[in-house]
């Protein structure tokens, strides 16, 4: 089951409970098994929102760069770099690259990533705040989340145009509706994306 709070923030539930990103959590869950962050931006490393939902046996995946914020936690934590593949602690999955190309919101060198994750039969793609970049041709997925907002990340327009080439099965919009990116942005995108990719809206 697939929930989206808002933005970024992304929970799927299927053995695990995985999060992506939590932000404006409004109460305690406590239930995350693996919490994954794409860079240390407010709206995607949200302290409020993560004791919300860790609990003791909670296992982070982070950027490495990240190392001095992490250090209030005493849980299981997997430092992470981009374009690389990982397996311990119960977890599969590989890092993509996340970074604008001209625009200085999120530098390749700094080492934001996405995500590329296999849960149950399906494997999905976080790409985190990221333009449309050149990594995106090798990468396969059956579910795509993918920002649309524009400003910080990829507009809609750029973004259906990337989902018609790659041609997922399912592709979910996400960042937009709440820091930038109207909540219209949902339905224009899902317009101008063809019949072969499924688009499904949890930002209305």
């Amino acid at each position: 089951m697939i929930t989206i709070n808002e933005q970024s923030s992304i929970r799927i539930e299927y053995d695990k409970i995985y999060y992506f990103d939590p932000f404006h959590i409004d109460k305690s869950y406590n239930d995350a098994d693996y919490i994954f962050i794409t860079h240390d931006h407010w709206d995607h490393f949200d302290k409020d929102s993560i004791s919300k939902v860790i609990k003791d046996s909670t296992i982070f995946i982070v950027p490495l760069y990240m190392k001095e914020l992490m250090s209030e936690y005493s849980n299981e934590i997997i430092y992470v770099e981009p374009g690389k593949d990982y397996s311990m602690f119960g977890l599969g999955f590989r890092t993509s690259y996340s970074y604008n190309l001209d625009k200085d919101y999120h530098p390749k060198e700094k080492g934001n990533v996405g995500y590329i994750v296999p849960i149950g039969d399906t494997v999905y793609y976080i790409a985190g705040d990221t333009d449309v970049i050149p990594e995106m041709d090798t990468i396969t997925a059956d579910v795509w989340f993918i920002p649309i907002g524009g400003t910080f990340t990829m507009t809609y327009e750029e973004a259906a145009d990337l989902v018609n080439r790659a041609m997922p099965s399912k592709c979910i919009p996400i960042h937009y509706g709440t820091v930038v990116g109207d909540k219209s942005y949902g339905e224009e995108f899902k317009k101008l994306v063809g019949d072969s990719t499924l688009v499904e809206l949890y930002i209305k």
